[in-house]
């Protein structure tokens, strides 16, 4: 697990090797996203609650990820530009992490008949099956949805290396 200060460190020292002064880093508070290049506000930042969890190799991979959008630029995408610029940083990871989310913060609990556990950020505005009972839509597998108080105290446990 990654201590954040540490991460913070790291970012500004990419930033400051790859990217003029304009550019800047932020923690921000997404859950299932691990990173974010904002080509407006010129800000490369990462989830604090996720890089907590994560280990110091896959945050690395993150702001390597990130500043390799940042350096490609928006109309790249994950296409072979970025992929190029990726790889001449030193970037080893797919387009997108896969890594675990922080399904503590999430308000919105489903449960499915056969018991199977899904978790939302925001609250479900459609009725959804379980893609482990079925893999299309099936009424039969309805998710039923529970709202849970998240507390100060979990967000802040969850923003601590375990």
């Amino acid at each position: 697990m990654s201590d954040l200060q540490r991460v913070r460190h790291w970012a500004e020292a990419l930033i400051a090797l790859h990217l003029d002064s304009s550019w800047s880093f932020a923690f921000d508070n997404a859950k299932r996203r691990a990173g974010a290049c904002s080509f407006t506000a010129k800000r490369v930042s990462v989830s604090r609650y996720l890089a907590a969890r994560y280990d110091d190799d896959t945050n690395h991979q993150t702001l390597l990820h990130e500043v390799a959008h940042a350096l490609a630029g928006p109309a790249a995408g994950h296409g072979p530009a970025w992929k190029r610029v990726a790889r001449e940083l030193g970037y080893v990871g797919g387009t997108t992490h896969d890594g675990e989310t922080a399904t503590e913060l999430a308000p919105w609990v489903g449960t499915c008949p056969a018991g199977h556990v899904a978790y939302r950020h925001r609250r479900p505005t459609r009725p959804t099956s379980c893609v482990k009972c079925a893999p299309r839509f099936d009424e039969r597998h309805l998710f039923e949805w529970t709202r849970r108080d998240i507390t100060p105290a979990t967000r802040l446990a969850a923003m601590t290396p375990r």
